[in-house]
């Protein structure tokens, strides 16, 4: 290899290599911009600007990537959800809006603990709500993470909808890495539909406004048919091994108390054999725990999609209603 080719080849390499922060050179987000117009009538230089400043997040998609739903049995999930200081904080946050809890709950028939429970689950009451813009976020998942692409793609249509609608600035918009919003974090989609105005003020501003996102998720669960003063799930232990078959992976409750009953399962007399239900294995701290989870268990996996979720937000809503 003669010096100039040699020397050309070391320049080569020692380039720096550029790449665009921004997402308008992105064929994907070109597309996007042009049914975003052709749909629902946006400006395509505001378009243009907004995604000229969306930066990709590669941490992002190493935190969708391994979500704790995932990564971790109960025992490790009920340890970050479950503490003194969380139920602490939750008695006082109800302590602090009791009136608009007991509110929320007339309209909608949702119980303040279980608001509360949600409230503190997500954002600790208020307090963490996340620092991701959520034009970064959205636009990482809908243009760089091919698994959740056509999701997250409806997820940035939605949030820019929800901006012109509500007069917010996009790139001012901040929440989690999966562009989840406020207090009880609502994706844009979640915001749109559900979140009420709690307050009055003809606007449903969940994102700093405890009493919006109170009478919010109030709103959610009764849009998903919490069934008002029915139980969520209780403890059971299992012998034999009939019960094996009922245990599956699937959210959605299909076996009746009865079949469950029927599998050597002790039910209590207070609960109606008629009833769907499901039974679900956790591991705990001492081993396996069994629960037979109700309708309002499923309710709460709407919310997010996942058992161990749900039980988190049933005990810290046991936690808080303790004296």
């Amino acid at each position: 290899m003669s010096f100039t080719i040699r020397l050309i080849v070391v320049l080569i390499f020692c380039l720096p290599v550029y790449s665009y922060a921004d997402y308008l050179g992105n064929q994907d987000t070109l597309v996007f911009i042009d049914e975003m117009v052709k749909k629902h009538q946006f400006e395509r230089g505001q378009l243009q600007a907004i995604f000229k400043q969306a930066e990709k997040k590669d941490s992002i998609i190493k935190a969708i990537s391994r979500p704790a739903e995932k990564r971790l049995e109960w025992s490790g999930y009920r340890k970050i959800f479950i503490t003194k200081d969380r139920a602490a904080k939750g008695k006082a946050f109800i302590k602090k809006y009791q009136a608009i809890f007991e509110r929320a709950e007339k309209v909608y028939g949702v119980p303040a603990h279980v608001v509360a429970s949600i409230i503190g689950v997500e954002t600790r009451y208020g307090q963490h709500k996340g620092s991701y813009r959520v034009v970064d976020a959205l636009s990482t998942l809908a243009f760089d993470y091919p698994p959740r692409s056509k999701f997250f793609k409806s997820e940035l249509e939605q949030v820019l909808l929800l901006a012109k609608e509500q007069n917010f600035k996009p790139l001012e918009l901040k929440g989690s890495y999966a562009g989840a919003m406020g207090y009880g974090q609502f994706i844009p989609s979640s915001y749109r539909h559900y979140a009420v105005d709690f307050d009055g003020d003809d606007i449903a501003d969940i994102l700093n406004n405890p009493v919006d996102a109170i009478g919010s998720v109030a709103n959610y669960f009764k849009m998903h048919k919490w069934h008002a003063n029915e139980p969520v799930t209780f403890q059971v232990e299992v012998k034999g091994s009939e019960y094996k078959s009922l245990i599956n992976k699937k959210l959605k409750p299909k076996n009746t108390l009865a079949q469950i009953k029927a599998a050597g399962i002790k039910i209590p007399e207070q609960y109606e054999l008629s009833q769907v239900a499901k039974l679900q294995e956790l591991q705990g701290e001492s081993g396996s725990e069994y629960w037979v989870t109700l309708h309002n268990f499923y309710v709460i996996t709407r919310y997010n999609h996942s058992h161990l979720y749900a039980m988190a937000v049933f005990q810290l809503a046991q936690e808080l209603l303790e004296k």
